[in-house]
């Protein structure tokens, strides 16, 4: 059924997309914290979901389907505003294009695998990774504010962060690559 908790949190993770958007281009502090904080509570939504899911025993075709495609969205158009607006730039463009391209690579695994009934659960270390990366990105739409907040650090605190994820994204990438070329040679 569509309207179980975990259901309407992956949905509402979808929605809160447009809304960051829209935040994102309100000027000033206002619209630092705003956008922070959606991405934060969308950010949180992805955890609660999953653990919901399993705890409630509600885990659906739908939320399956779902749940990666909002993660997907949510951290894809929230690193395109942030290089788009200059907060990433130079060669930390290059974290964001990694982060991207193994968004796209596990997705077309998980499809591919998919026809074949295979699935390919995430690992702990993805799950470490996926923290790192919405930890990054959240201070790094803080922007200027949580940059004050955080002694004028706030920015390179966040482009460090990105890396360390953009790191971890290359390493869960290989593994699931890995995996999938596995599966497809036998």
């Amino acid at each position: 059924m569509i309207f179980k908790i975990p259901n309407i949190l992956t949905i509402g993770r979808l929605i809160m997309v447009p809304v960051l958007v829209f935040f994102f281009y309100l000027p000033g502090q206002f619209g630092d914290w705003l956008t922070c904080g959606v991405f934060v509570l969308a950010s949180f939504t992805d955890f609660v979901d999953g653990f919901l899911a399993r705890l409630l025993k509600q885990q659906t075709k739908l939320g399956e389907l779902l749940d990666p495609i909002a993660d997907k969205i949510l951290v894809v158009t929230a690193l395109v505003l942030l290089v788009m607006n200059n907060v990433i730039q130079d060669l930390s463009v290059i974290a964001a294009i990694i982060i991207i391209c193994r968004e796209i690579l596990v997705s077309g695994l998980r499809e591919y695998l998919a026809k074949f009934k295979l699935r390919m659960p995430v690992s702990q270390l993805a799950k470490i990774k996926t923290f790192l990366q919405m930890f990054s990105i959240s201070i790094l739409l803080a922007g200027n504010s949580g940059n004050e907040l955080l002694f004028d650090y706030g920015l390179q605190i966040g482009i460090i962060l990105l890396w360390g994820s953009a790191i971890l994204t290359l390493y869960t990438g290989y593994d699931y690559l890995k995996k999938g070329i596995d599966h497809a040679i036998d």
